[in-house]
Protein backbone atom coordinates (compact mmCIF):
# COMPACT_ATOMS: atom_id res chain seq x y z
CA UNK A 1 0.00 0.00 0.00
CA UNK A 2 1.30 3.77 -1.01
CA UNK A 3 -0.17 6.94 0.44
CA UNK A 4 -1.21 9.30 -2.22
CA UNK A 5 -2.27 13.00 -1.57
CA UNK A 6 -4.96 14.92 -4.46
CA UNK A 7 -3.44 18.48 -5.43
CA UNK A 8 -5.32 21.37 -7.17
CA UNK A 9 -3.63 24.47 -7.56
CA UNK A 10 -0.55 23.47 -5.06
CA UNK A 11 -3.17 22.49 -2.44
CA UNK A 12 -3.18 18.84 -0.72
CA UNK A 13 -7.01 18.88 -1.06
CA UNK A 14 -7.20 14.90 0.08
CA UNK A 15 -5.20 11.86 1.05
CA UNK A 16 -5.55 8.30 0.68
CA UNK A 17 -3.88 5.18 1.30
CA UNK A 18 -4.11 2.77 -1.81
CA UNK A 19 -2.24 0.19 -4.26
CA UNK A 20 -0.63 2.05 -7.47
CA UNK A 21 -2.78 0.28 -9.41
CA UNK A 22 -6.01 1.62 -7.99
CA UNK A 23 -4.25 5.23 -8.49
CA UNK A 24 -3.52 4.58 -12.33
CA UNK A 25 -7.27 3.15 -13.11
CA UNK A 26 -9.32 5.02 -11.23
CA UNK A 27 -12.11 7.17 -12.54
CA UNK A 28 -11.77 10.63 -10.88
CA UNK A 29 -13.18 13.41 -12.97
CA UNK A 30 -13.14 15.96 -10.05
CA UNK A 31 -9.99 18.13 -10.88
CA UNK A 32 -6.79 18.06 -9.36
CA UNK A 33 -4.19 15.36 -9.91
CA UNK A 34 -2.84 12.15 -7.22
CA UNK A 35 0.84 12.35 -5.73
CA UNK A 36 2.50 10.09 -4.03
CA UNK A 37 3.67 10.99 -0.83
CA UNK A 38 6.39 9.29 1.87
CA UNK A 39 6.32 8.87 5.99
CA UNK A 40 10.06 9.58 6.02
CA UNK A 41 10.31 12.35 3.71
CA UNK A 42 12.74 10.49 1.24
CA UNK A 43 11.26 11.86 -1.80
CA UNK A 44 9.59 15.03 -2.00
CA UNK A 45 11.05 15.81 1.31
CA UNK A 46 7.87 15.80 3.60
CA UNK A 47 4.56 13.97 4.20
CA UNK A 48 1.99 15.65 2.94
CA UNK A 49 -0.95 17.26 4.59
CA UNK A 50 -4.15 17.97 4.33
CA UNK A 51 -4.51 21.75 3.66
CA UNK A 52 -0.51 21.73 3.06
CA UNK A 53 0.88 22.89 -0.29
CA UNK A 54 2.91 21.04 -3.01
CA UNK A 55 5.97 23.16 -5.43
CA UNK A 56 5.65 21.20 -8.36
CA UNK A 57 8.98 22.55 -9.50
CA UNK A 58 10.85 21.68 -6.92
CA UNK A 59 8.37 18.16 -6.35
CA UNK A 60 8.18 18.72 -2.68
CA UNK A 61 5.08 18.92 -0.07
CA UNK A 62 5.53 21.38 2.97
CA UNK A 63 2.70 21.91 5.34
CA UNK A 64 1.16 25.63 5.48
CA UNK A 65 2.44 28.57 7.25
CA UNK A 66 2.20 28.08 11.40
CA UNK A 67 -1.24 30.32 12.15
CA UNK A 68 -0.25 33.76 13.54
CA UNK A 69 3.38 33.36 12.65
CA UNK A 70 3.30 35.48 9.84
CA UNK A 71 7.39 36.57 9.63
CA UNK A 72 8.41 32.68 9.61
CA UNK A 73 10.22 31.96 6.17
CA UNK A 74 10.16 28.54 4.03
CA UNK A 75 13.31 27.06 4.34
CA UNK A 76 13.68 25.90 0.76
CA UNK A 77 16.58 23.04 1.86
CA UNK A 78 14.26 21.61 4.77
CA UNK A 79 11.28 22.76 3.38
CA UNK A 80 10.13 23.51 6.92
CA UNK A 81 8.80 26.97 8.06
CA UNK A 82 11.63 28.82 10.37
CA UNK A 83 11.44 31.60 12.52
CA UNK A 84 13.41 34.23 11.40
CA UNK A 85 15.81 33.91 14.42
CA UNK A 86 17.36 30.84 15.57
CA UNK A 87 16.40 29.13 18.58
CA UNK A 88 18.29 30.09 21.69
CA UNK A 89 20.61 27.28 22.15
CA UNK A 90 20.04 28.10 26.30
CA UNK A 91 19.27 24.41 27.04
CA UNK A 92 18.19 25.46 30.74
CA UNK A 93 15.16 27.70 30.19
CA UNK A 94 12.17 27.46 27.81
CA UNK A 95 11.34 30.10 24.65
CA UNK A 96 8.58 31.09 22.86
CA UNK A 97 8.33 32.54 19.74
CA UNK A 98 6.60 36.63 20.23
CA UNK A 99 5.55 36.84 16.94
CA UNK A 100 4.61 41.14 18.15
CA UNK A 101 7.98 41.52 18.88
CA UNK A 102 9.45 38.93 16.52
CA UNK A 103 11.74 37.38 18.71
CA UNK A 104 12.25 33.77 21.50
CA UNK A 105 11.22 35.06 24.48
CA UNK A 106 11.32 33.28 27.53
CA UNK A 107 8.90 31.09 29.25
CA UNK A 108 7.84 32.07 32.68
Amino acid sequence: MAVFAKVLNGLVIDIIVSEQDFINNMIDTSPGNWIETFEDGRIRSNYASRGGNYDPINDVFYSKRPHGFDSWVLNEDTWQWEAPEPYPSDDTVGYYWDEENKIWAKLR
